[in-house]
């Protein structure tokens, strides 16, 4: 029997359906009590273990290779790491009129967190564009976040990051950073394990950024935060993110061409260089933020979704463009098509 694939042009990952399910279920029925204690401590637990995989996974023999093309990856860094938290800071002057205190706080600490992989990689590949250099760049990117991402939330959230504090980067290198040079040094013997299973180990890392979702969502409605957001002040949230976007993708395009990169190689900066990755913004709010996670990463649940429905259409319109014409479709890129496989949530 053929296995049934989630559809290439369908526009919203089911993944993000499985979010706003937790989500969901956290507002019906909150972990509360005992109950809470236990879904915290599993979802630090399930942290840990995650960063432990990401680091398992990382191949420090393709990592070095990739730092050939430093040019591409020092400016897909700075699109990531510098041009969008100064975006971020442009935006304060919309609050209190457009966005609540909590949602720019939550607008700012998505511009500090790293680009994708997955969905980075995928759509260079469907536009034709330099495959390996979005591998490189988005790895990068995810080692370079977690400790960037807690230094830049350190200097520009500052007090307001709702429990933030030096403390806060201790929990980061213990929670984070330690698990994942962990499993960087372990790469050698569960190297080939976690090859073989990666698409079980995938449910696994998946079903524990649920479980950080449910925690953090279940703090908020249990504190009522939730009564805070208004329609309106959805409705302003996403019209700044639409323009966030709209920014980053138009900067990456042609501030590439400004710097003198081949048309395969902007195809990767600006997939690469606009994007931010749920995956590892999710269980770093929780650590950063705790009780106040809930709202400060739903402006990321948001974007995160917007961005994949955006590039999907500028990924197959470049695609198809006249100078992609005599550009030889990459292996990778090859293989997506013929399969039909959408993005996958990162």
């Amino acid at each position: 029997m053929k296995r049934l694939q989630w559809p290439s042009w369908m526009p919203i990952d089911p993944y993000i359906l499985l979010l706003l399910g937790t989500v969901g279920l956290a507002a019906l029925l909150p972990a509360r009590g005992t109950g809470a204690d236990v879904a915290s401590g599993a979802s630090t637990a399930a942290i840990a273990f995650l960063f432990f995989l990401y680091g398992a996974r990382l191949s420090t023999r393709e990592a070095v290779e990739g730092l050939k093309h430093w040019r591409l990856h020092v400016t897909v860094l700075a699109c990531t790491f510098v041009v969008f938290p100064l975006l971020g800071l442009a935006a304060r002057g919309l609050e209190p009129v457009l966005l609540t205190h909590n949602l720019y706080t939550g607008l700012l600490f998505l511009t500090l967190v790293p680009s994708t992989i997955q969905s980075s990689i995928a759509f260079t590949s469907m536009a034709r564009g330099n495959v390996p250099a979005a591998i490189c760049a988005g790895s990068f990117s995810s080692l370079a976040g977690i400790v960037v991402t807690p230094l830049l939330a350190a200097a520009l959230l500052g007090g307001s990051g709702g429990g933030f504090s030096a403390d806060s980067l201790v929990k980061i290198v213990l929670q984070l950073l330690v698990p994942f040079l962990a499993g960087q040094v372990l790469r050698r013997w569960i190297g080939g394990f976690i090859t073989r299973h990666k698409k079980v180990l995938g449910y696994v890392d998946r079903g524990s950024i649920l479980l950080v979702v449910y925690t953090a969502f279940s703090e908020g409605m249990v504190q009522g935060i939730w009564h805070q957001v208004s329609a309106v002040r959805l409705a302003g949230l996403l019209a700044v993110e639409a323009v966030l976007l709209a920014v980053m993708l138009t900067l990456t395009w042609y501030g590439g061409r400004a710097l003198g990169f081949h048309r395969e190689d902007r195809i990767a900066i600006q997939f690469a260089g606009s994007k931010k990755s749920l995956a590892s913004g999710l269980p770093m709010a929780s650590v950063l933020f705790g009780a106040h996670a809930s709202l400060a990463v739903l402006p990321l649940m948001l974007f995160h979704q917007m961005q994949l429905m955006v590039c999907a259409v500028i990924a197959k319109r470049r695609a198809h463009d006249p100078e992609a014409a005599t550009t030889p479709v990459p292996p990778v890129a090859a293989s997506r098509i013929a399969v039909g496989t959408a993005p996958r949530s990162d």
